[in-house]
């Protein structure tokens, strides 16, 4: 009888990609402040912050999000602004928005929802996040599947999937619910995320350290997958401040990007030559060319250069506030890392 083709994962082979993946990530996980909870509140927090957002990023906000907010109760029980503040330079404020509510509908409860069903029946918890939930927090027997994961399943399983035809969503599900191990579903599903993350890289994966390559149908490079060119934009702000304060002004309400939050006055200086000028923007004039910083800074799909004014104009709307509690304002990312950046200076 002829041998199981290479990287087929017959259902002998699973046994094995089990074993080995779950002994490979006993001993080579990232030391991370979620890893190993087992509080569900807490594991939500994680997994909601961790949506598009890198995890070097999320270390250090969710250890002092859970200090400020050690249960879903004590999250319910505070302002929006509050939670915005505290969410502040993590970015997609929606989530944090989102997170808010579910915590109110958790309490409303009484119980914490148990189950990846039910848990999709909270604001902002989709398949993937109520999987993850359920299975480390419940040890429910659901797979995962996110960026990382697929990677996996397409490498591992590359023989599985039509030739050039684009997968289908719910092929990625159904091979992972295969591959999972139902004994130790949170671990496993951390085990083949933290796979796609340290080792099955997109462009370079490090198959010489992969404990399943010898069960992988496909090593090297992904196929390259063409995404639209990043968009470029310049930004130019006002650095107002008068007796420890500075002046700051909150973005619309009905805005469709961070409405609510708090950032410094946006301005078009008199030398500028950009032709969309916001009318909200304050032209101004006779004021040193040279900016007092430059950096750049990223928002979904458009990349800007952002330049920050001194100004003397206090004839400008907006709300004076002591830096020293500046931090109690929901800011907008990029407002924050200006103020961290001139605190540096």
């Amino acid at each position: 009888m002829p041998a199981p083709e290479r990287g087929t994962v017959y259902r002998a082979e699973q046994a094995t990609f089990r074993r080995l993946l779950l002994r490979w990530f006993q001993n080579h996980n990232r030391d991370l402040p979620w890893r190993g909870e087992t509080d569900p509140y807490r594991i939500l927090v994680s997994e909601i912050m961790l949506q598009q957002t890198r995890v070097a990023v999320v270390e250090a906000r969710y250890k002092k999000f859970v200090v400020q907010f050690p249960t879903a109760r004590r999250l319910a029980a505070a302002k929006e602004q509050t939670v915005l503040a505290a969410w502040s330079g993590l970015g997609y404020y929606r989530r944090a928005r989102a997170l808010h509510r579910a915590a109110k509908e958790i309490v409303g409860r009484e119980t914490f929802p148990a189950t990846a069903v039910e848990l999709m029946e909270l604001p902002g918890v989709g398949r993937y996040t109520a999987a993850a939930v359920a299975s480390i927090a419940f040890h429910e027997p659901v797979a995962v599947v996110d960026g990382n994961v697929k990677r996996v399943i397409q490498r591992v399983a590359a023989n599985q999937f039509p030739a050039n035809h684009r997968i289908r969503e719910d092929h990625y599900w159904e091979i992972a619910g295969r591959l999972l191990d139902k004994k130790h579903p949170g671990n496993f599903n951390q085990a083949m995320m933290e796979l796609g993350a340290l080792v099955c890289l997109p462009a370079r994966p490090l198959c010489g350290a992969c404990p399943v390559a010898d069960l992988c149908a496909l090593r090297g490079p992904a196929e390259k997958v063409d995404r639209p060119a990043r968009r470029k934009a310049v930004l130019h702000y006002a650095l107002i401040r008068k007796n420890g304060s500075v002046l700051l002004r909150q973005r619309p309400g009905e805005s469709s990007l961070m409405p609510g939050m708090w950032e410094l006055p946006q301005i078009t200086p008199a030398n500028s030559k950009t032709a969309n000028v916001k009318a909200a923007n304050v032209q101004i004039r006779n004021q040193n060319p040279k900016p007092l910083l430059k950096l750049r800074h990223s928002i979904t799909t458009t990349d800007y250069t952002v330049f920050v004014h001194a100004s003397a104009n206090l004839l400008l709307a907006g709300r004076w506030v002591p830096l020293r509690s500046v931090d109690r304002l929901p800011l907008t990312g990029l407002t924050r890392k200006i103020i961290q950046r001139l605190g540096d200076a």
